[in-house]
């Protein structure tokens, strides 16, 4: 099940937002259960549709053992003796069973050469950070454990952020699972936020789709030029607005139940360096990698060699995160590379000489989404060769108007949101009562779109 789908917003989402809210008024203290048990009805639906219901039985045993792990770390961390050892011992074991989960479905055909055909649970990626999140914190702080098992099940499995994030660590919510307060003003800053998110999605990243979807059935080395260009920035703006659309609507979600998630992006492709970009991109995961790796190895703490190495392990992992193959090893070598050099003076001088930054940017950004869009390495060769005239055949020279006749007020439409101008304005307006006005449109123009079966999955539930 999809935000973006008739199923959600005409069946799930008003019987959960009627229930919860029925529990919130008459018994408060079961509240978590409710949003405990519809997550899993979520997840299992998902399961049933993609033929894999098994999988709803991997992630609730998953919830079980390491809510048995923080109570374990817990039970260490409050006794009188010294049981470090012991404390260290669990962590690693929880770990490993965690990872370890993610490595059988996600990683070992890649790593065995084999192709065992396992179908890749949804949003694994996503929930298995927050799981290990949970275990270090914990480990860290055996007070900061979860003694409630439907609390714990709660977190992991809120179905706003379960199968696409944002990445929720424990730590931020740990409070808002026992202490949260509902509001009308909390559900209404929350509707706007899921609106703007669907209209995102539904209106702009899922018709953006189509031109990318021209080029790939023209074929890499027959689209010209142009085509190639205007594809590569359609798919950018279609990745953004579809990941964005989807954290958006996780949000505003979140905030309809009282929770306040973190941010994941913050107009990322105003950037003038690429480690500015990944500041404001995906936020949660680069908080994440700081959080749990970048820092515990030692950060910029220890002299510059160390710090190189720290960047290297943090964007390798950053690239084998999002895709078990060698166009995504590439894709974190390649921009570990970028960062470093940035590191060494060229990100002070794009700061310095915005307008050159943003140009450096314009170029760079598209052509890194271009990994994630063509997986086979041969394909993306010819796809960078077209994009200066390189290696075509049978080219169609007027391919490219086509696209642009049909979408050019939805390209401006996308550049002109990319920016920090909509973000100002709606703060400045948002609680006015005339914002009704456009988002009953937005919302009006999404449910037709959907209607009319103009809808696409998520990109990033793949990852």
């Amino acid at each position: 099940m999809v935000f973006s789908s008739l199923v959600f917003l005409g069946i799930f989402l008003p019987l959960f937002l009627a229930a919860y809210y029925l529990t919130c008024k008459y018994a408060r203290p079961y509240r978590n259960a409710v949003v405990f048990l519809f997550s899993v009805g979520f997840y299992g639906y998902g399961t049933i549709v993609s033929g894999t219901p098994l999988y709803l039985i991997v992630i609730l045993v998953s919830v079980l053992f390491n809510y048995y792990v923080g109570v374990a770390l817990y039970k260490c961390g409050v006794s009188k003796k010294d049981r470090s050892a012991q404390k260290k011992f669990i962590l690693i074991v929880g770990l490993v069973v965690d990872f370890g989960i993610l490595f059988v479905f996600k990683y070992i055909d890649f790593v065995l050469g084999t192709n065992l055909g396992l179908i890749l649970p949804i949003g694994i990626s996503f929930y298995t950070f927050q799981i290990a999140s949970y275990v270090i914190d914990v480990y860290r702080d055996p007070s900061l454990v979860e003694k409630s098992f439907v609390n714990l099940g709660a977190y992991i499995m809120m179905f706003p952020q379960l199968i696409a994030g944002p990445i929720v660590r424990f730590s931020e919510v740990r409070v808002a699972l026992r202490k949260r307060k509902e509001s009308l003003q909390g559900f209404l800053d929350g509707l706007k936020t899921f609106i703007i998110g669907l209209g995102f999605k539904v209106i702009i990243a899922n018709q953006l789709s189509n031109i990318w979807t021209a080029a790939d059935a023209i074929g890499y080395s027959s689209i010209s030029v142009g085509m190639a260009w205007l594809a590569m920035i359609g798919y950018s703006f279609q990745l953004f607005f579809d990941f964005c659309g989807y954290s958006y609507m996780a949000i505003g979600l979140g905030r309809m139940m009282g929770f306040e998630f973190p941010q994941n992006f913050n107009s990322p492709y105003v950037s003038v360096s690429m480690t500015e970009f990944w500041r404001r991109w995906h936020m949660t995961l680069g908080a994440w990698f700081r959080e749990y790796v970048y820092i515990p190895l030692g950060g910029n703490r220890k002299g510059p060699a160390r710090t190189t190495l720290n960047l290297f392990v943090v964007w390798m992992l950053t690239g084998i995160w999002h895709g078990a193959d060698w166009n995504f090893v590439i894709w974190g070598l390649v921009l570990f590379l970028i960062i470093s050099v940035e590191k060494q003076g060229l990100q002070g001088f794009m700061e310095g000489h915005r307008a050159v930054g943003h140009v450096y940017m314009i170029l760079l950004i598209p052509l890194q989404w271009m990994v994630f869009a063509i997986s086979d390495l041969g394909q993306l060769g010819t796809f960078y060769g077209r994009l200066i005239g390189m290696g075509g055949e049978n080219v169609s020279s007027g391919d490219w108007l086509l696209q642009l006749k049909d979408f050019w007020w939805l390209l401006i439409i996308a550049a002109v949101l990319s920016t920090e101008l909509p973000g100002r304005l709606y703060a400045r307006y948002k609680d006015k009562w005339f914002i009704w006005i456009p988002l009953a449109g937005v919302l009006g123009v999404a449910v037709y779109c959907l209607i009319m079966g103009m809808n696409d999955p998520f990109m990033y539930f793949r990852f």
